[in-house]
């Protein structure tokens, strides 16, 4: 057979899912690992769907998803943001914001055009810009800078051949938030090279420190962004894929013919859910919202009380300590936390270079086995701490 394709071939597999498939093989793990929220969608939203199936309403719909829905979407960013899109033709439902990112990137990408992506990252950034025949920029962050790009550093990375700046905040792995001061210098930079910006926004809700700023309503941002956001993780609606893109029509319609041909729309049980949690769920994501920033304030707490210096994190649901005292790597870290005191955490270098010696915890999880993570984690750093631990059998791993 001839060989796969070399853009793929060069792409590692994700590094958060080598440790889960070793993680579903154990017992009694603790699992500070997977963003995804412990919550269960609503019961009115999950009502609603069966309520539509008992209609039979089982059909494909438009390529653009259900008028309804994006109607519903520009009143929410119309409500809450200020922003005006047409539903018509400025709105795309997508399944999840993964693939809205990868739409949004093989619509405006040629071949060799460069993508300027701050790190650490969302794992899928780098190799979707890969994928739609772009070259990826990372750009480093540091903790000591709250893990916020330096806009000065964006302005360096820019050449001839940059297209876009990617962009998200609230950030995971690290939680960072951006100030709107932050996004004004980064919007003139965009502004004067005449760049994209894709702005992922699912953690928008998720946010505990300041006020969220959406990148769309900055002063000559509107134009030449493509906002992407979705239900996943304000709604606890991470199974059903669903998210939306907003921007330009031009662009908009670029993304909806890859959808077109590749997903066709987005599943009608999604949609469905996803009107009635923009219309009915707000105080539903208000109280997830409030158990979350308890669960942050008692997981930073515990990281630095064991040693692991944590940065606050302002949203999303993550921590980032540094585990560079302890003496080993991001990965040596995990992978020994796991088989020592069965507790899952991601290596920062998942996350890009510059994530190396951090792990993410996510703290969207309960209280209680926050609190046990904490306990077993404490323990193994206090014995790091006396050399009397042996490194796990590597060969397991």
């Amino acid at each position: 057979m001839k060989p796969i394709s070399e853009v793929v071939k060069s792409i590692p597999a994700s590094g958060i899912r080598r440790f889960f498939d070793i993680v579903s093989q154990m017992k009694d793990v603790v699992s500070l690992g997977v963003g995804e929220p412990d919550f269960v969608t609503p019961w009115h939203i999950r009502e609603a769907v069966l309520a539509s199936l008992e209609r039979g309403e089982t059909s494909y719909t438009s390529n653009y998803g259900t008028l309804e829905l994006r109607q519903a979407v520009a009143e929410y960013l119309r409500k809450h943001e200020g922003l005006s899109y047409d539903p018509e033709n400025q709105i795309l439902i997508t399944v999840g914001v993964s693939e809205g990112m990868d739409l949004a990137l093989r619509a405006i990408l040629n071949p060799g055009d460069e993508v300027i992506v701050p790190e650490p990252c969302y794992v899928s950034y780098k190799p979707c810009v890969s994928f739609a025949g772009g070259v990826p920029v990372p750009i480093p962050t540091t903790a000591d800078a709250g893990f916020r790009v330096d806009p000065r550093d964006i302005a360096a990375a820019v050449t001839p051949k940059t297209k876009a700046l990617l962009i998200s905040y609230p950030s995971n792995p690290t939680g960072a938030t951006a100030t709107r001061e932050m996004l004004e210098e980064i919007v003139a930079i965009a502004r004067k090279h005449d760049l994209y910006i894709i702005s992922d926004e699912i953690y928008d809700r998720l946010t505990y420190i300041g006020t969220h700023t959406c990148m769309s309503t900055i002063d000559g941002a509107y134009e030449r962004t493509i906002l992407l956001n979705g239900f996943s993780k304000a709604y606890a609606m991470t199974g059903w894929r669903i998210a939306y893109a907003a921007g330009q029509p031009d662009v908009i319609e670029a993304m909806m013919k890859i959808h077109q041909y590749t997903m066709l729309c987005a599943p009608r049980m999604g949609q469905v859910a996803a009107l009635r949690a923009i219309t009915h769920a707000q105080e539903d994501t208000e109280r997830m919202i409030e158990q979350y920033n308890e669960r942050r304030r008692v997981i930073v707490k515990g990281l630095n009380d064991i040693g692991l210096h944590c940065f606050t994190p302002g949203g999303a649901f993550y921590a980032f300590p540094s585990v560079k005292s302890t003496g080993l790597t991001s990965d040596e870290f995990c992978e020994r936390l796991l088989w020592e005191e069965n507790v899952a955490v991601v290596p920062g270098s998942a996350f890009g270079e510059c994530g190396e010696g951090h792990i993410r915890c996510s703290y969207a999880t309960s209280l209680d086995k926050i609190e046990l993570a904490i306990e077993r984690m404490a323990g193994f750093v206090a014995k790091l701490k006396r050399g009397n631990v042996e490194p796990a059998d590597a060969a397991r791993v």
